[in-house]
């Protein structure tokens, strides 16, 4: 999937760019953000603040997904499947803990091994 750079408006301080960018390259924002003040500091003034106003301007903001855009994972179980599953895990679980409980020589061995 061919990743664009987009505003993030939502993470953003002033106009998302920096949010933008830490998103694009996996970068954490307040590092990109340092950054941009001290090379803005260092000497290039006017034309960082030229490219953050552009960037500002000509990017598209990041659409935020909504709780109403996602589908549901699958099929909605009944009240009834859902007790019979939960029934089983149960039942699995008392039997992992009966294992692990009972006087079982051989897995106190092997855990002892592993200490």
């Amino acid at each position: 999937m061919k990743k664009i750079f987009q505003l993030d408006k939502a993470n953003g301080k002033w106009m998302g760019v920096c949010a933008g960018i830490a998103n694009y390259t996996g970068i954490d924002a307040t590092f990109v953000r340092v950054g941009a003040v001290v090379l803005t500091l260092l000497g290039a003034f006017p034309w960082t603040l030229i490219a953050y106003v552009a960037a500002g301007v000509l990017a598209k903001p990041k659409r935020h997904r909504s709780l109403d855009d996602y589908e549901p994972a699958g099929p909605r179980l009944s009240t009834y499947e859902v007790r019979n599953q939960m029934r089983d895990i149960d039942r699995r679980m008392a039997e992992v803990e009966t294992y692990v409980t009972s006087q079982n020589t051989t897995l106190a061995r092997e855990i002892e091994e592993l200490r």
